[in-house]
């Protein structure tokens, strides 16, 4: 069966979205945030507990509610990314980003050719085992999937122009808590020099038409 993003749906329409970073293990909190009307839900691998297979299980509860599943891995890590892909995520968040190669390395390891350079394997959950036709698969995951780069330090948002460049990037999340941390303010979040590089942000990427996300 094809799957359809509702997030990127929503994204494209121009609508604001809501969602958590999950770094509970239990599926059923995913099926709480679900119904509680949440778009999206991070399954986050890079602070927290959770591993490959419990966030499978993860990803299966959102789907059961109607939330789209997004999965935050540790690194720009080509394995990582397509291992979150084939159990199903729908979005794939890469931290540390801090140059216009970081991100086309995030969007080669999140697509298929000609987009990318994604592993190929049929045989796995999103591509439902096989059942899925192989072009559709594919296709599908190209299509649908989000690819989310986080901004988190000086050294970013001076790359950014060269960032932003890259095709196929969604949305940038901004970590304003490392953002501080590189400024020299750890934890000062609402710091003005913090604030005034967050904005600087939000108007590179509104002006390249790039959806941005934050806490």
């Amino acid at each position: 069966m094809l799957r359809v993003n509702k997030l990127k749906e929503k994204l494209n329409q121009g609508k604001t979205v809501i969602g958590p970073f999950m770094k509970l293990s239990s599926p059923a909190v995913v099926e709480v945030l679900g119904n509680a009307g949440f778009d999206f839900v991070i399954i986050d691998t890079e602070h927290g507990p959770i591993s490959t297979e419990t966030a499978e299980n993860l990803i299966r509860a959102a789907e059961l509610v109607g939330i789209t599943p997004i999965v935050r891995v540790s690194n720009n890590d080509s394995n990582q990314i397509s291992k979150a892909l084939d159990i199903g995520a729908l979005g794939i968040q890469v931290p540390q980003i801090s140059s216009g190669e970081d991100a086309k390395k995030a969007v080669k390891s999140c697509k298929y050719s000609p987009k990318g350079e994604r592993g190929v394997c049929r045989f796995v959950r999103a591509a439902s085992y096989s059942a899925m036709n192989r072009f559709e698969y594919f296709s599908m995951s190209n299509n649908e999937t989000l690819v989310i780069l986080q901004v988190e330090g000086t050294e970013g948002v001076n790359e950014l122009d060269q960032i932003l460049e890259v095709p196929d990037v969604d949305i940038i999340f901004l970590g304003p808590y490392d953002l501080s941390q590189s400024l020299g303010l750890p934890g000062q979040i609402d710091h003005p020099k913090v604030e005034a590089k967050m904005c600087e942000v939000i108007s590179k990427a509104k002006k390249k038409g790039i959806t941005i996300g934050t806490f």
